[in-house]
């Protein structure tokens, strides 16, 4: 049966309550059979998670038929372990991934780093990736593989939604309400259970505006299947 294989960040990551990445809610939105198989994990960049080797059992596991999605940009632009250029060292490490998942036959889909929660006071996002979101849109355009601009379209519902709507997509902590947060937390990048399914059904409407990858996706609502 086609597997969907997930490398990237605590976005991605399944995680622990009351923290939720996107991938751990993309099972409701593929068709019956596929199997996804979430190797992200939080903290990670396109170099230390293949530096670390935590992408080696994706690389063995992967067979034709099987999909891998790539979402990284979040970490990539922070210290000496983790850090990657947008202009040189990160396409070259995406391309890894890309060149792994063609090897074993499997479809290789980038995904640009979903939005960070910042409001400005005129009602705006700040853009927080830099040029990463653009490396991978044209590093997509280069090796021909599906792109979904998660970033793109993150920062639309954002947007669309404001600041107060937009705030029940993440973790809100109230003090005392978690032993890890005594005072609190408002997070701007993490989402809650309910953000995660939002964010995997922009991942999911993408991915089927990819006939290459309708196959594993259920048809959106209003769409018709393949």
């Amino acid at each position: 049966m086609p597997r969907i294989f997930l490398v990237g960040d605590s976005t991605v990551d399944d995680n622990t309550p009351p923290f939720r990445g996107w991938g751990w809610a993309l099972p409701e939105y593929v068709r019956e059979g596929v199997t996804v198989k979430n190797h992200a994990l939080s903290g990670e960049s396109s170099r230390s998670f293949w530096g670390k080797g935590l992408f080696d059992p994706v690389r063995e596991a992967m067979t034709g038929g099987d999909m891998l999605l790539v979402q990284f940009g979040h970490n990539d632009e922070k210290d000496d372990e983790r850090h990657t250029d947008p202009a040189s060292s990160f396409p070259r490490h995406l391309r890894i991934y890309i060149d792994a998942a063609r090897a074993k036959g499997a479809l290789p889909v980038l995904i640009t780093p979903v939005a960070r929660r910042f409001f400005t006071a005129d009602g705006g996002i700040l853009y927080t990736h830099g040029e990463y979101p653009a490396a991978i849109r044209a590093l997509a355009q280069a090796e021909g593989v599906p792109l979904c601009d998660l970033k793109a379209d993150s920062r639309a519902l954002y947007l669309k939604g404001g600041p107060d709507k937009t705030a029940e997509l993440f973790v809100r902590l109230k003090p005392g309400e978690h032993p890890d947060f005594p005072d609190g937390h408002d997070d701007k990048t993490h989402f809650c259970a309910e953000g995660a399914k939002v964010i995997a059904g922009l991942v999911a409407r993408e991915l089927w505006a990819h006939p290459a990858c309708r196959g594993f996706i259920n048809p959106p609502e209003g769409e018709k299947d393949a």
